[in-house]
């Protein structure tokens, strides 16, 4: 078996405005790297047998700091990068409902069913996701491994890990905090989920 913790990376200069951010590559705050640090920290101690991170640089650059601590070389793959939002980029939820309304909506009703204008199918996301995921679990059997990636591919991936409706995560994880921690145990095709959201302080 192989445990897998997934972090969302620390915080990111949109943050503080709730601004989606999917492609853009955008840098962490101060208070991000501050985060990243208290991730290391307990990565040092965690017994990780790797560290694999989205190619985005706000992944990258939390992972960095946790793999130089478990003493691991940082591997990267694109199929981790966060979902696109396409027109809904850089926009707030209010800009969104200001700009293209029934679109917004449909989102907000189903957002698996009805992506953001231009944005990526959340389907296709859940795919590669738990494709790289697999092929993670196979390259480090009986380990344990950090995934340093992003929030919305992540629950849609646990949606899709648990076998429920993909358009159920915005309800079934309304929150995914900075580098907080969700552990899974694939298994035989199936999913345990061991924690989810767990502070880095209250983590041994």
């Amino acid at each position: 078996m192989t445990d897998i913790a997934l972090v969302r990376h620390g915080e990111s200069v949109w943050h503080a405005e709730n601004r989606y951010a999917g492609l853009s590559d955008i840098e962490l705050t101060p208070r991000g790297h501050d985060q990243a640090g208290q991730l290391a920290s307990w990565a040092g101690r965690a017994g990780l047998s790797a560290v694999w991170a989205s190619t985005l640089s706000r992944a990258r650059l939390t992972a960095a700091a946790s793999a130089k601590t478990a003493g691991v070389e940082l591997r990267m793959d694109d199929r981790l990068r966060e979902l696109d939002f396409g027109q809904g980029e850089g926009l707030t939820a209010a800009e969104m409902r200001e700009r293209f309304p029934e679109a917004r909506a449909a989102f907000e009703a189903d957002p698996a069913a009805s992506p953001l204008p231009g944005g990526e199918d959340p389907k296709l996301a859940a795919d590669r996701f738990t494709e790289c995921l697999r092929d993670i679990a196979a390259a480090h059997p009986d380990g344990r491994v950090m995934v340093v990636a992003h929030t919305t591919v992540i629950r849609i991936a646990l949606c899709r890990l648990m076998g429920v409706p993909l358009g159920e995560y915005r309800r079934l994880f309304p929150r995914l905090d900075n580098c907080a921690i969700t552990e899974i145990r694939p298994r035989d095709g199936q999913v345990a989920i061991l924690r989810y959201n767990s502070p880095i302080g209250a983590l041994r």
